[in-house]
């Protein structure tokens, strides 16, 4: 058909259907243009309450945070800002209601690795240990699950907005002259990353991958302690020495089985020499949690961001405590480096129904 005759044949339909709309009586007609109305109304309100559910971004100016709605943080806000003049705060507006986060972040039963585990000491309160599982142990016999009080407290992004903690918060992007090679000289020395080239390195793969190398470095001294262990000094595995410093898939109920996964997947990776893991490793951090919104301490360790459709089950690692041990290293760092007062961002999550008062431990 050219186009001419498409032209001629729409019109023909369009004539043919006006004549038949004459013989159509006018109440029909009427109810008719009432349910199109109706289904109009219908699609715009969907339209309208999914884009409210919709997880958001937005920068804090000061006067743009409804305080009877998330009560207590803009006062904390306000206080960072006139310490940090250089700092800005993103809101991130979750639309997760506060108790239904809790409920799934705490403990299920028949769960063969709670989401959130605590030391097994008695620096913690007896309540942070979860009824349900109270003496179990896990990982390597010295942790235990965590009683949703703990989580409770670890969470409230008000307990965090403080100077001590605020790091858990930290966008980890690379900021040109935020982060240097003397800085991660300084927070490695006397650990395995010490030295010269593994701190250019460090301070190269993070300006490569857009992330924070004082994160980098943060994050390997808490998943392998200053001394490192055998995934950062190497073992083996299928006739092959294998590096896995940042922990990947080292997860189990018992030692043995937490090495094994941790170097059945660097084996599977190629991580033959400690650079390859250590760049691989940096990789696999930007592609499995950065690129999918999990950009702070907190988000990756608690995942409630819905980019990627899903929720409460991306999380790095099991350890309760570990967004505030990681914090206070990247904190250091900047302190010594002398550059805490740079322009860094820091992404707040807001919660819906959040109570007044503040999780107290």
């Amino acid at each position: 058909m050219n186009r001419r005759n498409g032209e001629k044949f729409i019109n023909n339909l369009i004539s043919t259907f006006k004549e038949k709309l004459k013989y159509i009586p006018k109440k029909v007609k009427i109810i008719s243009v009432l349910i199109i109305v109706f289904m109009v109304i219908c699609c715009v309100v969907f339209i309208y309450i999914k884009e409210n559910q919709k997880q958001k971004y937005v920068i804090y100016e000061g006067d743009n945070l409804n305080e009877s709605k998330y009560p207590g943080y803009k006062g904390l806000l306000d206080e960072l800002i006139e310490k940090h003049p250089n700092w800005t705060f993103t809101l991130f507006y979750t639309k997760l209601d506060w108790e239904e986060v809790i409920n799934n972040e705490g403990h299920k039963d028949n769960t063969q690795y709670p989401t959130n585990l605590i030391p097994d000491s008695s620096d913690y309160p007896e309540d942070w240990k979860c009824e349900v599982d109270r003496d179990r142990t896990f990982d390597n016999g010295t942790w235990l699950c965590a009683s949703n009080k703990a989580i409770k407290y670890q969470m409230d992004p008000r307990n965090i907005l403080n100077d001590e903690n605020i790091f858990q918060f930290a966008e980890l992007r690379y900021v040109d002259d935020a982060q240097t090679k003397e800085g991660i000289y300084e927070i490695t020395e006397g650990s395995f990353l010490e030295g010269s080239s593994i701190s250019e390195a460090l301070i190269q793969a993070g300006k490569n991958a857009n992330l924070d190398p004082y994160f980098i470095a943060s994050r390997l001294i808490q998943e392998q302690g200053r001394k490192g262990t055998v995934l950062s000094r190497g073992y083996e595995y299928n006739n092959t020495i294998v590096y896995n410093p940042f922990n990947i898939y080292a997860k189990g109920n018992s030692q043995e089985e937490i090495i094994q996964n941790a170097a059945q997947y660097a084996y599977g990776q190629g991580w033959d020499s400690l650079e390859k893991a250590l760049i691989g490793g940096v990789e696999f951090l930007k592609e499995g949690y950065i690129n999918v919104g999990q950009n702070t301490l907190y988000l990756q360790k608690f995942d409630v961001v819905n980019q990627d459709k899903s929720l409460y089950t991306h999380q790095y690692m099991q350890n309760l405590l570990a967004p505030q041990s990681e914090a206070s290293n990247m904190k250091d760092i900047y302190e010594i480096s002398g550059t805490v007062n740079e322009a860094l961002n820091f992404v707040v999550p807001l919660y819906e129904n959040m109570p007044e008062q503040i999780s107290e431990k």
